[in-house]
């Protein structure tokens, strides 16, 4: 356990879930894809961790991976995976399949990329609740129907209304709400949200943030955050991992993350990001993420950085610890200090609270 400090004194914090040096491959006609490779972090209980990255860095390869929910052209090669109950630990990756189908949803469960495919169009909702807890050893329906409907009103849900719908009576917003309401049905310490906001309009994005602070603070579940939005990443995170070919590179709080950047590809999403002033134009990140059957010596990254060198095109840099929890792998981050240097000076990115 670590420690941190608040105005009312230092507070434990409880791990939850351990990953520890996870790879993931995809079989294909060229060889394997290293999708996911060697990543290592630790979510505590009420945490929120945001992983950013382009499409394709390894983000919901790597979720996928830690419920056992990979398609069969992909295995975890290595590594561990370890949730933590009331101080007892299981090890994820070995668990049967009948264990692995109850931790699924009543410990950790995964609210996936798109609602409007996540519900079967001919059922009820009810009966999808219903169906979910049955299947998970919960076979009360009056105490599945009390607390589907606690749940919905959570969300902001007529809860009357919607328990007896079907899926194509709600909206876009209603969906993903509904599915969120889904995914705490039984409890879960754990609870992964891939994409949440996908499609839907900025003011229902905001109403599905608010919620999800809301469920957070009432229910204490842990959330991994997968985006590739990074005002959303920083709207709700505690913690910030950036992913980058199958590796975390960088890892810190929001405020180190986003205006504190020690790597080059953090540094370069960053700039990519309209600011609020619309004064400064936007500077993408050159190139294309390279190839993972057979990816460059080195740092990966070493193509398109503007900071490489010789050494960054032999030797990978380790993600070494900053201070204070920041890590981050580059052999150059003495160049990124100097290079954000007024990053924001025309207007932040992001705003918190």
């Amino acid at each position: 356990m670590t420690g941190v400090t608040t105005p009312q004194g230092p507070v434990e914090r409880v791990p939850v879930l351990e990953v520890e040096n996870i790879s993931v491959a995809y079989a294909a006609a060229r060889g394997a894809v290293r999708a996911v490779n060697n990543v290592s972090f630790t979510l505590h209980k009420g945490e929120a961790l945001a992983l950013i990255g382009e499409s394709g860095s390894g983000k919901t390869t790597l979720a996928l991976a830690l419920i056992r929910m990979l398609v069969r052209a992909a295995k975890v090669t290595e590594g561990r995976v370890r949730y933590v109950k009331n101080g007892a630990a299981q090890d994820v990756l070995g668990l049967s399949e009948r264990e692995i189908r109850r931790f699924r949803w009543s410990e950790c469960a995964m609210v996936f990329q798109g609602a409007q495919n996540a519900f079967n169009p001919v059922l009820r909702l009810s009966e999808q609740f219903s169906d979910t807890a049955r299947a998970h050893g919960k076979g009360d329906r009056a105490w599945v129907k009390r607390r589907t409907l606690e749940l919905f009103k959570l969300v902001r849900l007529d809860p009357e209304r919607v328990y007896n719908a079907y899926p194509h009576e709600l909206s876009g917003g209603m969906k993903q709400r509904a599915l969120l309401a889904l995914g705490v049905l039984l409890d879960p310490q754990v609870v992964i949200l891939d994409e949440p906001t996908t499609a839907l309009d900025i003011l229902t994005q905001r109403a599905i943030i608010d919620v999800l602070a809301e469920m957070q603070d009432r229910l204490g579940f842990s959330i991994i955050f997968i985006s590739h939005d990074l005002a959303l990443a920083a709207e709700m995170a505690d913690r910030v991992a950036t992913m980058y070919a199958g590796e975390i590179i960088e890892t810190g709080t929001v405020d180190d993350i986003f205006y504190e950047p020690l790597h080059p590809y953090t540094l370069g999403l960053l700039r990519s990001v309209p600011r609020l002033s619309g004064s400064q134009d936007l500077i993408s990140i050159p190139g294309s993420p390279p190839d993972l059957i057979s990816p460059p010596p080195g740092c990966k990254f070493h193509p398109r950085c503007p900071f490489a060198s010789e050494r960054c095109r032999s030797e990978a840099p380790p993600l070494e610890d900053f201070g204070a929890g920041h890590l981050a792998a580059c052999w150059h981050t003495d160049r990124v200090v100097e290079a954000r240097q007024g990053l924001w000076s025309d207007g932040a990115v992001v705003t918190r609270g």
